[in-house]
């Protein structure tokens, strides 16, 4: 039979990523908790057989196996809440919390009460992020001294109708929050144990913080550079990570975001359409394009139902929501910007 899930919001997060992921898991969405009429019609035309409440309170009423907080951050500790009291499993969309201490809130809250939560790490199951760890178990590029991790993007006017772009830092608002937690999540699978070194976060455009680096030291020697930005005109490639025997590198996003947001989705849990990156080491003037994994979030939700049928562990441990949540602190904290 199949798990029985509920999403509490349904906008860019909740209808773009989560919803067709778990659709092509197996999952049956039996409800979906909104109390915007648009994105009202947009559940019902997505899944026509759910029930749609317009609060978190009716969700967790509905007999679910899973609730996925998909909500705007500053209610993911209060949807998330509601949940563990109902009993029931929640993967909440990264970040887990606003701060280490609300997310530490929430571990402890779900420890007490005996209840598994989860945060939505996605990233980990891009295409480049598969080939970097195969890429590094392999040796090919000897020891690993420098990785350059980006999400830059040119897009010089403030968005005033998205609240990642105007809501300050205490209600979740701001790139930092934002794109910082899946740079460092990823990396830190590819390079160990991470600590912050130094970090500039700052707003360029009068709205929430637009432009962030942080430089990161992990426990496997290597240094980390990761930028997140919305004012680059010169975006650098996506990903560069240096070893002593070459370089590797990777220019284009994953197509997993764009192909979600163009209404398809992985059916049993796999793409049937290509879901990778382009790879290439560098070595000089010598290039070699190298197959990459495919990409694949689904992976993510397939552990989720894992976990629930006590298979395997749940795919991002609290201790990484943990340690990105503190990282993140100490960023604004002690960003050169003050």
């Amino acid at each position: 039979m199949a798990l029985r899930v509920g999403i509490a919001g349904y906008g860019l997060a909740g209808r773009y990523f989560h919803a067709p992921l778990l659709k092509g898991c197996g999952f049956d969405v039996v409800g979906i908790q909104t109390s915007n009429a648009e994105r009202k019609s947009h559940a019902l035309a997505d899944f026509p057989s759910t029930k749609v409440v317009a609060t978190v309170e009716e969700l967790v009423a509905l007999g679910l196996d899973l609730v996925v907080v998909a909500s705007a951050n500053v209610a993911h500790a209060h949807d998330a809440y509601l949940a563990i009291d109902a009993g029931i499993p929640v993967v909440v969309d990264k970040p887990m919390g606003r701060t280490y201490e609300e997310t530490q809130a929430i571990v402890d809250y779900a420890k007490a009460a005996n209840v598994p939560v989860t945060t939505f790490f996605n990233r980990r199951w891009d295409s480049d992020a598969l080939t970097i760890k195969k890429v590094i178990a392999s040796g090919v590029l000897g020891e690993i001294f420098r990785l350059d991790s980006r999400f830059e993007r040119f897009r010089p006017d403030v968005n005033n109708s998205s609240w990642r772009e105007t809501m300050s830092p205490a209600d979740g608002g701001g790139q930092l929050i934002d794109l910082q937690p899946h740079l460092i999540s990823t990396s830190m699978q590819w390079l160990g144990t991470p600590e912050l070194v130094s970090s500039s976060v700052r707003s360029i455009r009068g709205g929430a913080d637009d432009d962030s680096v942080l430089v990161i030291k992990y426990s496997g020697g290597a240094v980390g550079y990761l930028s997140a930005s919305a004012i680059v005109g010169a975006p650098g490639p996506r990903i560069r990570l240096l070893g002593s025997k070459g370089a590797l590198v990777v220019n284009d996003l994953d197509p997993q975001e764009d192909l979600l947001r163009s209404g398809k989705y992985p059916e049993g849990g796999t793409w049937t359409i290509p879901s990778k990156s382009k790879t290439f080491i560098y070595r000089g003037d010598e290039v070699k394009e190298i197959d990459s994994e495919p990409g694949n979030y689904a992976h993510f939700y397939l552990e989720v139902a894992g976990a629930i049928a006590g298979k395997n562990a749940w795919p991002v441990s609290t201790e990484d929501a943990l340690l990105v949540a503190k990282i993140i602190d100490q960023a604004r904290a002690q960003s050169i910007h003050g």
